[in-house]
């Protein structure tokens, strides 16, 4: 298991000419210029094979260029490419009502669509005022959920989202998430750790910061995903639920990343047993193209015509990928999320027995978190270490993306097999091995 002469000399060339003309703000992880890709295998301009175990950040939902969604889109393609949302069209009416046959409330779900999972947070942002007639917000320590103004401002995962971008949105208030891995609060006896974080929101927020009456919603990840993939402790949604319903505050679920099956169920927030009132999802949704869609439950959408709106919402070739990508995961990848999700996990916790600087692996479904450390009972994040292995897997055909200040994400598409999991995960057990120096490159 060789390293791969790359990057070759065609993507080099591309390389140079992008520096020349593009964005220097892309965080780009590592030269990798793709040229082709089919299921969980890429390929890249030099003719270099590689396992995306990230999925475009957990976007190619039914991996790449399924031929059923390429299908979708081809045949919408010949009938039309956009009309704006000034009009109608049949796929449009039908994603809504898809939406609506498995959103994770009983009530009936009112649409609306857009480009991406930032816009669907803004319209989101923007619903819950006009609904609730407040303005103030409540957001948690470690959540991304997007660039644009609004979205940013909630944003609290990594300082250099908001240098240079101040004054960002007014009347948003941070509390802790409810990381068990890393308490921040102390519980009191008999309280778990979700309910403390619910206790300081009400006792340290909404009695000394905010009047709950003008706070409009609570936004929050149901599964933490730049911030570090964590899974909150089970008590917390509930906790959460019961405080917005006693202040009549709107819960929003940010299921951009966690969303349409990645964490085996269609929303991630149904793994803790309560309903949200407004979703905000995107990324796995049209297995890669431009949709983001915000829902909420039918009572809140009040808002009268022309109140928001986008040229390309509801666009009719993202829609029809969008129908063919919940389709391909109701009938085969919503089961293989469950099952080949819990074997990626178990071959996640074999590194945990192998490795003292694997310090916590956790996640559902294909949302799973490798968090390295350098030392266990201190929890010091090890950013380097996590960093190099990305880049040596990426050397041996892995591609892998980092969250957290340590923590590598498992979120290859839902159709990956067994045998791709264990080809990844013998390529990220080499690569640790070359991080800690325990092999040399040669070898590996």
């Amino acid at each position: 298991m060789g390293t791969l002469n790359i990057p070759g000399p065609n993507a080099s060339n591309l390389i140079e000419r992008d520096h020349k003309v593009i964005s220097r703000s892309y965080p780009r992880a590592y030269p990798f210029v793709m040229d082709h890709g089919k299921g969980v295998e890429v390929w890249d301009v030099d003719g270099n094979r590689f396992l995306d175990f990230a999925a475009g950040i957990a976007v190619v939902a039914t991996g790449h260029c399924h031929p059923f969604v390429v299908k979708s889109i081809q045949e919408q393609a010949e009938k039309f490419l956009h009309i704006s949302c000034d009009f109608y069209h049949e796929k449009w009416i039908q994603l809504a009502e898809k939406i609506h046959s498995i959103a994770p409330f009983s009530e009936d779900a009112v649409s609306f669509m857009c480009n991406s999972g930032a816009e669907s947070v803004e319209a989101a942002i923007k619903l819950a005022r006009y609904h609730t007639g407040r303005t103030q917000f409540i957001g948690f320590h470690g959540a991304f959920h997007g660039r644009t103004l609004g979205a940013i401002t909630f944003t609290a995962s990594k300082p250099v989202y908001k240098h240079g971008f101040f004054p960002l949105m007014n009347g948003v208030v941070h509390v802790p998430y409810p990381d068990p891995y890393r308490p921040v609060l102390i519980s009191s006896p008999g309280e778990k750790y979700g309910e403390t974080i619910v206790r300081y929101i009400e006792e340290q927020v909404l009695e000394r910061l905010l009047p709950p009456e003008d706070v409009a919603g609570i936004i929050v990840e149901p599964i933490l995903g730049e911030g570090g993939y964590v899974v909150p402790e089970d008590s917390f949604f509930p906790a959460l639920r019961d405080l917005c319903d006693r202040f009549g505050i709107l819960l929003i679920a940010d299921e951009v990343q966690s969303g349409v099956g990645r964490s085996g169920k269609w929303w991630a927030i149904e793994h803790f047993g309560v309903e949200p009132d407004i979703v905000c999802s995107a990324k796995g949704i049209a297995s890669g193209l431009p949709l983001g869609i915000t829902f909420a439950k039918k009572s809140i959408v009040d808002w009268p015509k022309g109140a928001h709106g986008n040229t390309y919402g509801g666009n009719p070739i993202s829609c029809s990928a969008a129908l063919a990508t919940l389709d391909l995961i109701e009938t085969e990848y919503l089961e293989n999320a469950i099952k080949a999700g819990e074997y990626a996990k178990s071959k996640a916790e074999e590194l945990f027995f192998q490795y003292p600087c694997v310090g916590d692996i956790r996640g559902k479904g294909f949302m799973i978190g490798i968090e390295f450390v350098e030392n266990r009972e201190t929890k010091k994040p090890a950013s380097d270490l996590s960093e190099s292995i990305i880049q040596n897997a990426f050397k041996r055909g892995l591609l892998l993306l980092g969250c957290g200040k340590s923590t590598i994400r498992i979120a290859p598409p839902l159709c990956v097999t067994f045998q791709e999991i264990d080809e990844a995960f013998q390529i990220l057990d080499s690569s640790i091995k070359v991080s800690l120096g325990e092999l040399t490159e040669f070898a590996a």
